[in-house]
């Protein structure tokens, strides 16, 4: 028998009864599906994840105090990490271009009878070039594939400089409904607001932002921002000195990790923090970089895909195990057949390939309907996950691959039985 032959004989063989043979593939059509979707769920998470540490740079060191929880509230373990510690790390640590810094605090923001209570940023010079490179927000209706710099940023006006941050200057930077909120559309440059009664002049304006992510937009305000000098918003806003979050640009990337260490070696002289009984520093700062980011993610992937693929594995092997079953059960149906084919001449490995066919159109056609069960499966998880379900285009013919193999394997011996049964007693059998 020619392969078209033997091919068409399994054909006819499995349509001879469609039910039992589409029930068959159903445990295939359910494995194929989860994995389709599940891997769906994991990529989507994967790239959420990515999408909100996109601010931190390959040649950025994010450092921020240790906090622990103490009575429901979250407080500081140790020293603060103070404005004068990012001011003079740039200086201590070679490897350290520069050092951005930031704190946030609540303020009452007036001009004439125009009050507002609102979250005020106190920042250094750099704040435009870490939205940058933050990558999250851009001017509104920018140009797809323009590159973007700070003065994209700036609709009136200008930011404010170093000097001006180690001055304490008391001036200020709108967003651009902050701006629209507090002057009713009059010119706000040059004009005077107050920043929990202290003076502030006005010197710039930004663009009308949007975030870069649709999804983001009806959650983030960018526009609702009010800057000042880091040194000034410490002064006017805090009581007793604040810590503040840092960033610290690194000169060359391939050295991070040297980096790292001779930071934590400035911040423990600077806290005075030593080793204790056991040999390990109780440091008061913690140090995060993308990488850091990107081996835990790493580490979750695995975990979770890990977890895929036992779920697949089970479900598959559920479906191996009922096409096992079927073809047992046709074989002990059609053993007057086989003994009829031995008869007239077919030989043994003609007898496999024929069940061995059957058994692999049954894994093939749930694999195809599983690959489209998942597919149309996706939406719907997504909707479970937060709207978050990115299809993996390699997960289709990794899954078919893989009912195509369960086929095989549990269709093997089904089939080697079949070739071995003697055909005097095959045909004497009722």
């Amino acid at each position: 028998m020619t392969l078209l032959d033997t091919l068409l004989t399994a054909f006819y063989g499995l349509t001879g009864n469609k039910l039992r043979a589409v029930l068959t593939a159903l445990g295939i059509i359910i494995g194929v599906a989860s994995v389709i979707a599940m891997l769906a769920l994991g990529n989507g998470a994967r790239a959420a994840v990515e999408a909100n540490f996109r601010f931190l740079g390959s040649d950025n060191i994010q450092i921020s105090a240790k906090q622990e929880l103490d009575d429901g509230e979250w407080v500081s373990v140790g020293k603060i990490l103070s404005y004068e510690d990012g001011l003079r790390l740039p200086g201590a640590v070679e490897l350290v271009k520069r050092v951005e810094m930031s704190i946030n605090g609540l303020g009452k923001v007036r001009h004439g009878r125009v009050a507002l209570d609102m979250s005020v940023t106190g920042t250094t010079a750099d704040a435009l070039e870490t939205l940058v490179t933050g990558d999250q927000v851009q001017p509104i209706n920018w140009p797809e594939g323009e590159p973007l710099n700070a003065a994209a940023f700036i609709g009136q006006g200008r930011f404010f400089t170093p000097a001006e941050v180690l001055s304490e200057a008391s001036i200020c930077v709108l967003g651009y409904k902050t701006a629209q909120d507090l002057f009713e559309g009059d010119n706000p440059l040059d004009q005077t607001v107050w920043v929990n009664r202290q003076r502030c002049l006005v010197i710039g304006v930004l663009k009308e932002l949007e975030t870069i992510d649709p999804e983001e937009r009806t959650r983030s305000k960018p526009n609702e921002v009010f800057y000042l000098p880091i040194s000034t918003a410490i002064r006017n806003l805090y009581e007793e000195e604040p810590s503040v979050t840092m960033t610290a640009r690194v000169s060359d990337e391939s050295r991070m990790d040297e980096a790292k260490a001779q930071i934590e070696a400035y911040l423990r002289q600077r806290h005075a923090i030593d080793k204790a009984e056991d040999g390990a520093y109780k440091d008061d700062f913690t140090m995060t970089t993308r990488r850091d980011i990107l081996g835990a993610q790493q580490k979750a992937a695995q975990t979770f895909a890990l977890l895929l693929a036992a779920m697949a594995t089970v479900s598959l092997i559920v479906g191996g195990i009922g096409i096992m079953n079927v073809m047992l059960v046709s074989v002990t149906e059609r053993t007057k057949e086989i003994g009829i084919r031995m008869a007239v001449g077919a030989r043994r490995q003609e007898i496999v390939a024929q069940f061995l066919l059957e058994a692999v159109l049954i894994s093939a056609g749930g694999g195809v309907l599983g690959i489209a069960v998942g597919i149309l499966a996706i939406p719907l998880a997504a909707a479970l996950n937060q709207g978050i379900a990115l299809l993996a285009p390699d997960s289709i013919p990794l899954a078919f691959g893989v009912a195509l193999l369960t086929g095989v394997m549990f269709g093997l011996y089904p089939a080697m039985r079949a070739s071995r049964l003697n055909p005097i007693d095959a045909l004497r059998y009722e």
